[in-house]
């Protein structure tokens, strides 16, 4: 049954899968706390679920980290910086996500897509940098003309 599954999922770089929306967390999953540091240098310190993406988590505490692409790692516009320590915690980043990473405004070398990041107990306390910007035009003033 698991290979008829498998076959209908689009696979991405090292076995991970495109949930649309992002991965569905138990509801009596473990929470843990995590801060965002914000763009205007304000701190949120929210509850994450266990085995919700760090994209998921930001939304559901109404910070606003967009994700244009609602998570299947198809933009940069969920680019988060992430402490040493975690960062080399986590698997390597795919291909993809080190393409769409490539667009990301104020990359540094522990950016990560938040879509790709799924919380764990050991991310307690962490403190997440949200970058000053983004690069989705629609979102920094762009305003479409009709041709």
């Amino acid at each position: 049954m698991l290979n008829v599954v498998r076959k209908y999922i689009p696979r991405i770089g090292r076995g991970s899968i495109r949930w649309h929306g992002g991965p569905k967390a138990s509801k009596d999953a473990p929470k843990i706390q995590v801060t965002f540091l914000q763009p205007d240098n304000s701190k949120r310190v929210v509850d994450a679920i266990v085995g919700e993406s760090l994209l998921q988590t930001a939304h559901r505490n109404d910070i606003d980290l967009e994700g244009a692409c609602e998570g299947v790692c198809a933009c940069s516009t969920c680019h988060l910086i992430l402490p040493m320590g975690m960062y080399d915690t986590l698997e390597e980043p795919s291909e993809e996500e080190e393409d769409m990473l490539d667009m990301a405004f104020g990359l540094t070398e522990t950016s990560r897509l938040g879509c790709q990041i799924i919380v764990e107990k050991g991310m307690h306390g962490v403190e997440l940098e949200m970058p000053k910007a983004t690069r989705n035009f629609y979102v920094d003033g762009h305003v479409p003309k009709p041709h």
